[in-house]
């Protein structure tokens, strides 16, 4: 597969030695964590509030990721509520010393609820 230019993604990270298990692959919590940061910007690239993750769905790895692969996480909404965004996450790492092979490594479905200093949920689009 070819690297496709046609969209950004909400991140991009190079996978590092310190993230991997003992079989030398990046460790799924490394990749779940960085998925979580994906929605969040994602989110706040919807409406400037304060998100916290409210649910992860059906996260599924379809191929290891190892050390030195370029590692994107690309967004869209699925679902926009009064307080809530679900967000589609797909995972690709791009790999080898020609970077030109790219695969699908996993995919999540993510919920993020904004929220104001105290927590609790707000509307994402201000009611004026």
């Amino acid at each position: 597969m070819s690297i496709n230019n046609s969209r950004n993604p909400a991140i991009r990270t190079i996978m590092m030695p310190r993230d991997t298990n003992a079989l030398g692959s990046i460790f799924g919590g490394h990749i779940l964590s960085l998925i979580d940061l994906a929605a969040g910007q994602h989110a706040r690239s919807i409406s400037p509030k304060k998100y916290v993750t409210k649910v992860m769905r059906e996260v599924e790895f379809i191929a290891p990721v190892f050390v030195g692969d370029a590692v994107s996480f690309y967004c869209h909404t699925i679902k926009q509520g009064r307080t809530s965004i679900t967000i589609k996450v797909e995972v690709e790492a791009t790999r080898g010393i020609d970077s030109l092979h790219t695969i699908q490594v996993t995919a999540a479905e993510v919920v993020m609820v904004a929220v104001d200093n105290q927590n609790r949920p707000i509307p994402i689009v201000d009611q004026s």
